[in-house]
């Protein structure tokens, strides 16, 4: 039996860590980070190969819908959902998760955030595929994990179980069982993982059957799917956007690897070697991006004057860097950063400032 596939683009964060340029209305996935497409549109064109644009959901939020809709032109509107509240990834996938029943509830579903790099395409196809066919043809929760280059602390770890193809119905197609997910690590225990062989970076990819997925969240997550039947039963109605709204009010929030996949039994993991980055900060930005020969990484008007090993981006105004090494800076319209490279995850703590003062006019 040939089954539907479903890409579902999760893509209502803020990236609270790319602030000047991200902001509420024009998130990082809305971006050109680094690429001649934004990193939604990489997202989608990425998959269309494989799966139609009409099976593919994009999920967002109110103040991004119209740039999402803009930006994507061959995803029907209709295939927009938006999301009244954030509410993490659990939420988030089971609303998506309801839309793709309606046309086939076996269908087998693709989610991917909406701001990933990803360099050998062709690779990730490959593994795309042959998660595809174990969801296909069972009931398991697939992951896709990320081989580790370096004992990186910014990521969580999924540790898998290298068992032999008797053992292992999924042995061909490099899927393993996962034996624990484990949340971002001290560095000292990040080289233990490298070391052990057998943890991968938890890259937030996902592969299921749409029958399998909400099964779980009903295991699981029973409020969560109690209140998902209530919005699916308004789904093509007039009562839908109200119903969401009630509904998400009293949907608590919680992410699909601690509400959903720590707890299921039948979980496996595809490693992925084709080139990922989550561009998680401008830490990660500096390190993707060409650099000349001082190790700079500089866009826009920018004049480098002994000044080496920095990331420089100027949207308008000129920006003179003499004698400063290690840096980001960030200047838009009307705000300016200046951060150390090695504290660029802080970044998200300027946007809970703003907020707390309630200068929404920066966000």
């Amino acid at each position: 039996m040939k089954r539907k596939i479903y890409g579902v683009i999760m893509a209502g964060g803020v990236g609270s860590r790319f602030w000047p340029r991200s902001r509420e209305k024009s998130p990082k996935q809305l971006l050109k980070i680094v690429e001649g497409e934004t990193m939604i549109q990489s997202t989608v064109s990425r998959i269309e190969s494989l799966i139609p644009p009409e099976q593919i959901f994009v999920v967002t939020n109110k103040l991004q819908k119209n740039g999402v809709v803009k930006q994507l032109p061959n995803i029907p509107q209709e295939n927009i959902i938006v999301e009244p509240l954030g509410r993490n990834t659990a939420p988030c996938i089971g609303l998506a998760a309801l839309f793709a029943k309606r046309i086939d509830p076996t269908g087998v579903m693709v989610v991917l955030p909406a701001d990933h790099i990803i360099h050998n395409v062709k690779e990730f196809h490959h593994v795309l595929k042959n998660g595809i066919e174990v969801a296909a043809n069972s009931s398991a929760l697939i992951t896709i994990g990320i081989s580790p280059t370096r004992p990186e602390t910014g990521y969580g770890y999924i540790q898998f179980d290298d068992e032999n193809s008797s053992a292992n119905p999924f042995y061909k197609k490099n899927a393993f069982r996962v034996k624990t997910f484990a949340e971002k690590p001290t560095i000292e225990i990040a080289n233990e993982f490298l070391r052990s062989g057998d943890f991968l970076w938890n890259s937030g990819m996902f592969i299921w059957r749409v029958d399998s997925i909400l099964n779980e969240i009903q295991k699981s997550l029973p409020e969560l799917y109690e209140q998902l039947l209530n919005i699916e039963e308004s789904i093509g109605t007039s009562l839908f956007e109200k119903t969401l709204e009630e509904k998400y009010k009293i949907i608590r929030s919680i992410s699909i690897d601690y509400g959903v996949m720590e707890k299921a039994k039948d979980v496996f993991v595809l490693a992925g070697k084709f080139g990922w980055n989550d561009v998680g900060s401008w830490e990660e930005v500096y390190q993707i991006s060409p650099k000349n020969d001082d190790g700079n990484a500089i866009t826009g008007n920018v004049i480098s004057i002994n000044s080496k090993n920095s990331y420089i981006y100027s949207q308008n105004k000129l920006i003179a860097a003499v004698g400063v090494e290690n840096l980001i800076v960030i200047e838009t319209n009307d705000s300016i950063l200046i951060c150390s490279r090695d504290k660029a995850q802080d970044v998200k703590e300027v946007v809970n400032y703003l907020k707390q003062k309630e200068m929404n006019d920066f966000l």
